[in-house]
């Protein structure tokens, strides 16, 4: 299989992403039992593990989307976090968890944090499917993350390469 006419190769197949899915949706669902959750998906990125998220905890879930970028097209981050689409929900007093595919420089996930912080949520949390440790540049750990991935860049399973690849059932490495 190729993007771009580079190779790809399996890091984690679909059904691992499942059964991991699903045991993030248990942990979730302990921390919030019997309270509200809004759960905010990053896009584009996040997109399909957030559906497949939501769908695993339990409660009432209220969902909203935000968009940041920090790669544009490239295969590298361009470092700084541009705010596209804001959510349309008022957070105050509210528990609130943001789904984004993956950490890495930890710029990103740590600017929203520190803009959602000032919206005065009741307890905000955040939630990841890939996290590369490797990368991190600033100070900040997802509160929930599915794996821990060496530093490759990676695509599939809502993660792209320039838009192409999220339609792909695994993450798979770039070549």
């Amino acid at each position: 299989m190729q993007i771009k006419g580079r190779d790809l190769e399996l890091l984690i197949d679909s059904k691992t992403i499942e059964e991991k899915i699903k045991e993030m949706g248990r942990n979730i669902s302990m921390e919030f039992a019997g309270e509200d959750l809004y759960v905010i998906g990053i896009l584009k990125g996040s997109c399909i593990f957030f559906a497949d998220l939501v769908r695993e905890i339990e409660g009432r879930v209220y969902i909203d989307f935000m968009q940041v970028s920090s790669y544009g097209t490239g295969m590298e981050s361009f470092g700084e976090v541009i705010f596209i689409k804001d959510m349309s929900v008022d957070i105050k007093d509210r528990n609130v968890l943001i789904v984004d595919d993956i950490i890495d420089t930890g710029r990103t996930l740590k600017a929203l944090v520190e803009a959602l912080s000032l919206r005065y949520p009741k307890k905000l949390r955040t939630a990841v499917l890939l996290d590369k440790k490797d990368r991190r540049e600033v100070d900040y750990e997802a509160d929930f993350v599915g794996f821990t991935i060496p530093d490759k860049f990676v695509v599939g399973y809502g993660l792209d390469w320039g838009e192409e690849g999220r339609n792909l059932n695994g993450v798979y490495v770039v070549r």
